[in-house]
């Protein structure tokens, strides 16, 4: 019985969106192409008709160009999704987002609410939203004239590595590009398209936990005063056996929610990346 195949164009989008986020994590493959020869011509339309070594390899794989097989797709797709966690980790705006709800949390003085699950799923949907203009820019230059056979898988994975490079830069502090550059050897490049993800990545994840912290010590003050103001209250009136901390929760819960803290935190989170 003929093998079950998916249709290419149906899990185009994970392959391409997988491909490149793995090959991103590798020293500058997909994106020195793009740096080094912005105006080059896709694999489907270069020299020859000649395709690039990735589509050789799955063309070899899957016979002479015909679909994968099921069992070969599943398998693809597992061993790509092995380096998703460092991809939502290190290439996202997920970093930020929870390590500022986990400090909120924590200044509230709340241990475990909202819960971990919660705070995870808060990441990502906010993740998402903010990261939707990029995953927008990807399918419009990326995926689209990839399921119309007009580029090749190489070149969709270099347009990708150039949107997310885009948008991590625009994040990046130039003092921790300059960092991990003298770190690396490299005293400057010729524009901020030319630095590799080797430096780059990094640069912005050490951006991010600056900007985090930052958000979470503002977070933090008004919290911290309740707590001065509960602490010394108590101490002049002797009830020293008395936890401030129970105290004030009450206090903290009632200001978070006059001020309609969620919204502020997550409107200034999204606000915070320029979306």
């Amino acid at each position: 019985m003929a093998d079950i195949v998916i249709r290419p164009r149906r899990a185009g989008m994970i392959l391409v969106v997988l491909l490149a986020a793995f090959m991103l994590l590798l020293p500058d493959i997909a994106h020195a192409q793009a740096a080094a020869a912005p105006a080059a011509p896709s694999a489907a339309s270069t020299a020859g008709g000649q395709p690039g070594a990735i589509e050789r390899a799955l063309n070899t794989i899957s016979g002479d160009g015909r679909p994968l097989s099921l069992s070969l797709q599943i398998l693809l797709l597992m061993s790509l999704l092995t380096v998703l966690p460092s991809i939502l980790l290190m290439m996202t705006s997920f970093t930020r987002i929870i390590i500022v709800l986990s400090i909120l949390r924590q200044a509230i003085g709340l241990q475990q609410t909202p819960p971990n699950q919660v705070l995870i799923g808060l990441s990502l949907f906010l993740s998402l939203f903010v990261m939707r203009p990029v995953i927008d820019q990807i399918n419009t230059t990326a995926y689209t004239p990839y399921g119309n056979g007009q580029i090749g898988i190489e070149e969709a994975i270099s347009r990708s590595g150039t949107v997310l490079h885009g948008f991590m830069m625009r994040q990046t502090r130039e003092t921790d590009l300059r960092l991990f550059a003298n770190l690396a050897g490299v005293q400057r490049f010729p524009s901020r398209e030319a630095v590799p993800f080797s430096i780059l990545l990094p640069a912005y994840v050490t951006s991010e936990l600056k900007t985090a912290f930052e958000i979470g010590f503002l977070i933090f003050l008004p919290f911290l005063i309740i707590d001065i103001v509960v602490s010394s209250t108590l101490m002049s009136l002797g009830m020293m056996m008395l936890s401030p901390t129970i105290v004030s929760m009450p206090f903290k819960l009632l200001l978070f929610v006059l001020v309609d803290g969620w919204a502020l935190t997550m409107g200034s989170l999204a606000a915070s990346f320029g979306t």
